[in-house]
């Protein structure tokens, strides 16, 4: 086990447990060195100032006015223009020049918060999957793109294989873990993520299921509902290990190891859902810190790189 991870995973003080409580891609790139650690810090605050400011709103409740919603697309389009441009903080420019990051991913993530704002959900899971190039690929390439970047004379070079290919199945299935994780929580703030075509396999639409939310009160269809979703996320989760084939060999093994890290946490936090499949509060279905640190000493102890 390499000395830097071993001094981590060892570290027992109070801010590691703090840590154990953080985002799961925020604990997995905790393990890389500092510079690359602030260059997904300086990435990710960026994206969440604009996924935050679309949740905030449809959190309200209300519709938006034609007018609303040219103010918030207008915003939306200036933040990415902003970051396009290199003018939106002097900070971010540094870091996606200094690492060579592409700015598609925030071009991709800021259509996919119009496209919120502008609908109640996804009229089909293929709509949905098109909704996630921007709201869960394109954050997940950031991520793969700092993997795999290497340096070489002082310099980073950018990684030889399809950020966006590599990302995609593990982004994809820590989705749609997330939408089963926070699904209560999620329809409490006005924000629905099961697409209407798999609601209507199982017998419910969009008003049903927040009803039942609201009521406490769940039957077969939400059992049925959450089946299909965890069908869909093992689907994701088994393309994810085949990707791990072709992709780990290409870097080196402190980021081979915050992608298992991702992939184990969300496989357990996956079979987790399952295990509670009669309980949908976030309390039953998140992980505490103390599963956390279980995974991350398992994970890390076994971990052999290719």
């Amino acid at each position: 086990m390499p000395e830097a991870i071993s001094l981590m995973i060892n570290n027992r003080d109070e801010e590691f447990e703090k840590i154990l409580t953080n985002p799961i891609l925020d604990i997995a790139a905790r393990f890389w060195d500092e510079e690359r650690y602030n260059a997904f810090k300086v990435c990710y605050k960026s994206m969440r100032e604009i996924d935050d400011l679309v949740d905030h709103r449809k959190a309200d409740g209300t519709a938006l006015t034609k007018a609303e919603l040219q103010e918030y697309t207008d915003r939306i389009q200036n933040w990415s223009k902003q970051i396009c441009h290199g003018t939106y903080s002097p900070e971010l420019s540094q870091t996606i020049r200094q690492f060579r990051i592409p700015v598609w991913p925030w071009q991709r993530l800021g259509k996919a918060m119009i496209y919120d704002l502008d609908h109640n959900g996804f009229a089909s899971f293929y709509t949905f999957l098109r909704y996630c190039e921007g709201a869960a690929i394109a954050p997940a390439s950031i991520f793969m793109h700092l993997c795999g970047v290497k340096e070489a004379k002082g310099k980073y070079q950018p990684p030889e294989f399809d950020i966006r290919k590599a990302a995609r199945p593990l982004a994809l299935f820590s989705y749609l873990v997330h939408i089963m994780r926070d699904f209560e929580k999620d329809q409490r703030r006005n924000l629905n993520y099961f697409a209407d075509d798999i609601l209507l396999k199982c017998g419910l639409n969009k008003d049903e299921l927040s009803e039942l939310v609201q009521r406490q009160s769940y039957d077969d269809r939400v059992m049925m509902l959450f089946a299909e979703y965890q069908r869909c996320a093992g689907y994701y989760q088994t393309h994810s290990r085949r990707t791990f084939k072709y992709l780990l060999p290409q870097l080196a093994p402190k980021y081979q190891l915050s992608l298992h890290i991702i992939y184990s946490l969300y496989s357990h936090l996956h079979e987790k859902i399952d295990s509670y499949n009669h309980s949908y509060s976030e309390t039953d279905l998140n992980l505490t810190p103390s599963e956390v640190q279980e995974r991350l000493n398992l994970t890390v102890s076994s971990f052999q790189p290719v």
